[in-house]
């Protein structure tokens, strides 16, 4: 996944040697430079600081899941689809655990890292077929984000080789998703109709009936503009 031909590949891979043998918190960027064999001015050109480093980890894991992941295959359910993506996530995870566990295990997560976590949540959603463009796309990347910290917690602790753990946590997580999704998509749906329709919405829900279509340039209420 690394290049190791490159001293940005070098770096990557050298971090995460470290992160392995000891305590991420302990780790420094001149520890990680001296190991990977590069002078330390050219770390800083690759990178600023470790968070930068860990951003750029999971670039590469991006990468890589969106190599590896299956097609959607016809008739598939989107839940479907997006556990395979997730579980060919932690498939690519796999071979730097020991290393993710101390990175895990050094405190709270860098707020630096929000950004780089929604992108690779986007890419995720993506990857399955998941629409992620407006209010609604939106919603489904800050869930699935909060799906996979948990589901990621889970994995970090399941020594199955079967991931039997991550599975059941990963179905279940997803399962109730989907409904806290769907139940938003539709009070969205109305506040969007509140929006756009305006009283003759509301007269409606209290008659118990929906509005007639509007035709194209006609007022939702006689009278306005």
């Amino acid at each position: 996944m690394f290049d190791q031909f490159t001293p940005r590949g070098r770096i990557l891979g050298t971090a995460l040697d470290c992160a392995a043998a000891k305590s991420w918190d302990a780790v420094t960027l001149l520890e990680i430079a001296e190991a990977a064999k590069v002078p330390l001015i050219d770390l800083r050109r690759e990178f600023s600081s470790k968070t930068d480093i860990l951003a750029a980890l999971m670039r590469a894991v991006d990468d890589e899941v969106l190599k590896r992941a299956p097609k959607r295959s016809e008739g598939q359910t989107a839940r479907d689809a997006l556990f395979d993506i997730i579980m060919t996530r932690f498939d690519v995870l796999a071979p730097y655990k020991k290393a993710l566990q101390s990175i895990s295990a050094s405190g709270p997560t860098d707020l630096g890292l929000a950004r780089p976590v929604l992108s690779s949540m986007h890419w995720m959603l993506e990857a399955a077929g998941i629409n992620t463009e407006g209010a609604g796309g939106s919603l489904r990347v800050t869930g699935l984000a909060a799906l996979y910290a948990s589901v990621f917690r889970t994995w970090l602790q399941d020594d199955d080789p079967g991931h039997a753990r991550t599975m059941a946590a990963l179905d279940r997580r997803l399962r109730r998703g989907e409904s806290a999704i769907r139940n938003v998509e539709q009070v969205t749906s109305v506040m969007r109709r509140l929006a756009t329709d305006g009283p003759a919405f509301m007269r409606s829900v209290f008659r118990g009936r929906p509005p007639p279509p509007q035709q194209p340039g006609q007022s939702s209420e006689a009278g306005l503009p």
